[in-house]
């Protein structure tokens, strides 16, 4: 059992590699039970190379290749089942979160915390980035008010031995690891940090993989898309059976006409957009649900050092 272990999910981080060994092991001259976990995620650089040979350098890094590419948050997941240590701290490959800040947060972790958290403050990304992120998170909070995520906090924490063991142990497929590991409870506290901007290299996460980390966020851990699809399909019907009765007095009653075409392509056209944002809804919670029962593995394992 190693008392600090740190899990690095790897993508194509070829350049950034170099720098991130000459900091990491500046961090593991502070313990003399620490390791470095380095998971590739299907890199199809040279990463893997590199991660090998940092490995042969220093006995302390180890290394996980995944079979292909399963996402920074299976990457994540790998890494957790990999580490031995007491403690198990989370960072990217990309730099932008401090290797310095994570021995802060272990420290500060050892004083009596299961769970220390970065809180992102002052990003150095662009205006577009920084506004998404800002409304992401506090939709997510709104959203999951009974499991509250916090604000502005990532996959960057150091997390205690059993907390780490009960996130391996959960059963479910789509993982958003900042929101189980809020999820799983315990003694909590945020860490508020700098984030720095990409030391060399391009962002891994295209705006689709954004999205779809979003969704994961939202259809995970809560269920109020489904409450607010009901509301809207609960006021439609009844603003529709007013018209309805209003028609029809009309049309009983009074010798007045009533515009037919386009009142009725415009209510057609309505009702058919609110019944297909409601299936869309329905469809992402089945389509976990589909993924839930298929119970596939997160990640398939290609290679690991010991």
């Amino acid at each position: 059992m190693k008392e600090f272990s740190i899990v690095v999910p790897v993508y194509n981080e070829e350049a950034v590699l170099p720098e991130l060994e000459r900091r990491l092991l500046a961090l593991l001259k502070h313990g003399d039970s620490f390791e470095v976990i380095l998971v590739d995620d299907g890199s199809n650089d040279a990463s893997r190379s590199i991660i090998q040979e940092i490995c042969k350098r220093d006995v302390r890094v180890r290394f996980v290749f995944l079979s292909r590419n399963f996402g920074h948050q299976a990457a994540v997941s790998a890494g957790l089942c990999a580490a031995r240590g007491q403690y198990v701290g989370v960072i990217d490959a990309d730099l932008q979160d401090s290797p310095d800040a994570l021995l802060e947060m272990y420290r500060k972790a050892k004083s009596g915390f299961d769970v220390v958290y970065g809180v992102r403050q002052n990003r150095k990304e662009g205006i577009f980035k920084k506004t998404a992120y800002f409304v992401f998170y506090r939709f997510l909070s709104f959203l999951t008010q009974k499991n509250k995520i916090p604000l502005d906090a990532g996959d960057f924490s150091v997390m205690s031995r059993r907390v780490v063991d009960v996130i391996n142990n959960l059963p479910e497929r789509n993982r958003f690891v900042r929101g189980l590991r809020s999820w799983v409870g315990f003694t909590q506290v945020g860490f508020p940090y700098e984030r720095e901007k990409r030391f060399a290299g391009e962002t891994k996460y295209s705006v689709r993989k954004l999205f779809k980390l979003a969704y994961d966020g939202i259809f995970s851990f809560s269920y109020i898309p489904l409450s607010f699809i009901s509301a809207v399909g609960f006021v439609v019907s009844t603003v529709s059976f007013v018209g309805i009765v209003v028609v029809l007095y009309f049309k009983i009653f009074t010798n007045a006409s009533i515009p037919g075409f386009a009142s009725t392509a415009t209510i057609t056209l309505f009702l058919g957009g609110i019944q297909m944002l409601s299936l869309g809804v329905i469809g992402e919670y089945i389509k976990r649900m589909y993924e839930e029962v298929k119970n596939r593995p997160n990640f398939i394992i290609e290679s690991e050092s010991k």
